[in-house]
């Protein structure tokens, strides 16, 4: 060991790296259960034996057994034990992540007194579904809501009854817009009717409704904006009400009446300018003196023009050829998203100026992109939000470019250097010390660190980078023993 070694700034991170490390000796992850700081990762590790299993359950340290309850790879026996612990957070931890379990681990859990095991259980796709239906009965709303969100495809008497349900709560959840897990169910036809007049489903039912014009004109006026938007989405909207809806005072609404494939082109036009001219920030809205309801208008507002960037069209992605050089970007991006595209569209979609159509082209389209497009279009990225996943990301680069990329300007770029294996040990070293912490985090793992770079990224001052170092399966395990020594371990 040498003296000189810099010491980890963040010891207990790294040991938590450690605990992931694929390369950690059996004899090292040993020692590791008996490190009481850190969340006990190492409890999650899929080579544990039997009588490491054991010392973790004999242990009673909480984060140890939290992350063996999360561990998929656990006997069915251990999993029953840990089924029975007295703390309700590893109980839960062990329903959310339990896959391939026997019955009896199911109906242990199922009538858990603590709410946040049976939620879990909820949310479950293998649970057996007489018994994922006895939730539907739970004393507990939050736990048939959650039901309610996920279990899409329940029969019908278990859907039934959530649609039908007296708390509000879990009535919305079963009728709702937006469900957890497609597909999305379809309530029984003659509770729709019921559920069009109360106003928690109301919303949620408009789409499973057949839409005479009297129900249309009603509708229309209701003062949920989201219902309107559902009735401006519906296909069979009457043509005078769609226009009544072109002018509707929630800017949520017109969205919904501008992506209507029959939406007169001045109409949609003036939608577009509409929305766009009446953008506000979000800071200048908050500091208005409005009342919740009127904020909350002014919010769906501001999102409305966001939307109209990346609203998704199905039948402009169906027919895209007539909409390449629309002036909407969501219609140029729905185009892009066509598998159909001649070459010479694709082309021009990847030199759109618009980087969300560039991104869908060249996603939907690998093949047709040569390594100098698919670099112009990654360094061109502009995410509508913050997202850790990049064009790149799609790509396989020549070790050329990633070299080349190692001393670019942009750190951002360099962050993709590491991914040729191959890459020189001065490049390694040179992004090892770079200013940017995610290019040294992107490096952290390369197999080409000399040993005195990995123990500088150990002591890196950015707990991602340490972790990262010390998680990577090329670390040399006299550098493990090292980190758990300095731990006293």
């Amino acid at each position: 060991m040498a003296d000189d070694a810099p010491m980890p700034v963040h010891l207990p991170t790294v040991l938590d790296g450690l605990a992931e490390n694929p390369a950690l000796p059996a004899g090292m992850a040993r020692r590791l259960v008996r490190y009481r700081r850190g969340f006990g990762h190492v409890a999650r590790r899929a080579d544990l034996t039997l009588d490491v299993i054991e010392e973790i359950l004999d242990s009673g340290h909480h984060w140890l057994l939290h992350s063996l309850a999360l561990n998929p790879r656990m006997p069915n026996t251990v999993r029953m034990r840990l089924a029975a612990h007295t703390d309700p957070a590893v109980r839960a931890a062990l329903a959310a992540h339990a896959r391939d379990a026997p019955r009896e681990l199911y109906e242990r859990l199922i009538d858990d007194p603590d709410t946040r095991v049976r939620s879990n259980l909820a949310e479950r796709d293998d649970v057996p579904a007489d018994l994922l239906a006895r939730l539907a009965g739970d004393p507990d709303p939050q736990v048939r809501a959650t039901l309610a969100r996920w279990w899409t495809q329940a029969p019908g008497a278990v859907r039934r009854a959530l649609l039908t349900d007296p708390v509000g709560e879990v009535r919305a959840a079963a009728c709702a817009t937006c469900y957890a897990r497609l597909p999305h169910p379809v309530p029984p036809p003659g509770l729709v009717t019921g559920l069009l007049a109360d106003p928690v489903t109301r919303a949620g039912a408009v789409r499973h409704a057949i839409l005479t014009p009297r129900l249309a004109a009603r509708l229309a006026g209701d003062p949920d904006h989201q219902v309107r938007r559902q009735l401006a989405e519906h296909p069979q909207l009457p043509p005078p009400v769609r226009d009544q809806l072109t002018d509707d005072p929630s800017a949520n609404v017109r969205v919904g009446i501008f992506g209507r494939r029959d939406t007169p082109e001045p109409a949609r036009h003036r939608i577009y300018q509409d929305i766009q001219q009446g953008e506000r920030p979000l800071t200048d809205l908050l500091n208005d003196d409005l009342d919740d309801d009127a904020l909350l208008q002014q919010v769906e507002d501001h999102m409305a023009v966001a939307e109209l960037r990346h609203l998704r069209l199905d039948w402009v992605t169906a027919d895209p050829l007539p909409h390449l050089s629309s002036p909407y970007i969501c219609f140029r991006r729905s185009a892009a998203r066509s598998r159909t595209l001649p070459p010479d569209a694709v082309t021009r979609l990847l030199n759109d100026n618009d980087s969300g159509v560039r991104t869908t082209m060249a996603t939907h389209a690998p093949h047709l992109v040569d390594p100098a497009t698919a670099e112009r279009i990654d360094r061109e990225f502009q995410p509508d939000k913050k997202t850790n996943w990049r064009p790149a990301d799609n790509f396989t680069f020549p070790p050329q470019t990633l070299r080349r990329l190692a001393t670019d300007p942009d750190p951002r770029m360099r962050r993709l250097a590491p991914r040729d294996l191959d890459l020189p040990v001065e490049l390694t070293e040179r992004l090892a010390t770079d200013p940017d912490s995610m290019v040294r985090h992107a490096v952290a793992r390369h197999p080409n660190l000399p040993i005195h770079t990995r123990r500088a990224l150990l002591a890196d001052p950015n707990e991602r980078v340490a972790h990262a170092t010390a998680a990577a399966p090329t670390l040399p395990t006299a550098e493990m023993d090292r980190l758990l020594t300095l731990a006293g371990i």
